[in-house]
């Protein structure tokens, strides 16, 4: 079941190929944040948070939402607590996760979106909603204390998942292959999001959108495939 106040936006890629930042969700985002007028961005997964702010900031003012960046914020605990809407960009998931971690994050973040605050994630972002970090692309460059992140959803996220390509020469283990390794250690499923597509949720209801669907990975099952407009309240 899924709560009626939960409002997530989990987006697998900021940019698509020859596009700009966010430009292929914007319209969404609007949508998504209607009647909202600020947000408060965490740029913890890029080292340069200035310039991290700076993108975000001008990609939010073109819809018309104030941006604001928890780097800049005295007490980080306060800036969560007084937001209106949560962004959380993409870049290293172990950083990110550490940092939220190290600014005891976890649990006030959590509190405030399950009581209705709008999340939106782009990537790491999107990761760091699941219960834990496990499906990440990333390498671990910093270690949190734990895998442990955010919890709003009961199923692990794979954002920029790629399709085994039959032409490559590549020796190492595809996508797939992982995710499936990683079903053999731990029963909690794994959307696969490919880039260009995200999954909403509002009113009790989720979806996929976008443009190129995802694949749905469950132990003991084939992974599926779902296409956009498809209902995935099955995962929670």
């Amino acid at each position: 079941m899924i709560a009626p106040d939960l409002r997530l936006l989990l987006i697998s890629n900021s940019t698509v190929f020859g596009g700009t930042y966010l430009g292929h969700v914007l319209p969404v985002i609007k949508t998504f944040l209607s009647g909202t007028s600020s947000i408060l961005f965490v740029p913890y997964a890029l080292k340069d948070h200035d310039g991290y702010a700076a993108r975000a900031r001008s990609a939010f003012e073109s819809i018309g939402v104030e941006l604001s960046s928890i780097h800049q914020a005295s007490d980080p605990v306060a800036a969560v607590e007084a937001a209106e809407a949560l962004f959380v960009g993409g870049g290293n998931t172990w950083r990110l996760l550490k940092a939220i971690q190290d600014r005891s994050l976890i649990e006030p973040v959590r509190r405030r979106v399950r009581g209705g605050m709008p999340y939106i994630g782009s990537s790491a972002g999107s990761n760091v909603s699941a219960p834990t970090i496990k499906t990440t692309n990333d390498m671990p460059i910093v270690m949190p204390a734990s895998f442990e992140a955010f919890h709003l959803i009961p199923f692990q996220i794979n954002p920029h998942f790629l399709d085994p390509d039959p032409n490559s020469r590549h020796m190492g283990e595809t996508r797939e292959e992982r995710l499936v390794q990683y079903l053999e250690e731990n029963d909690v499923p794994v959307a696969g999001l490919r880039e260009g597509a995200w999954i909403r949720v509002t009113g009790g209801q989720a979806w996929l959108e976008g443009t190129t669907g995802a694949r749905i990975f469950r132990r003991g099952s084939e992974p599926s495939e779902r296409v956009p407009q498809d209902s995935l309240a099955d995962l929670f």
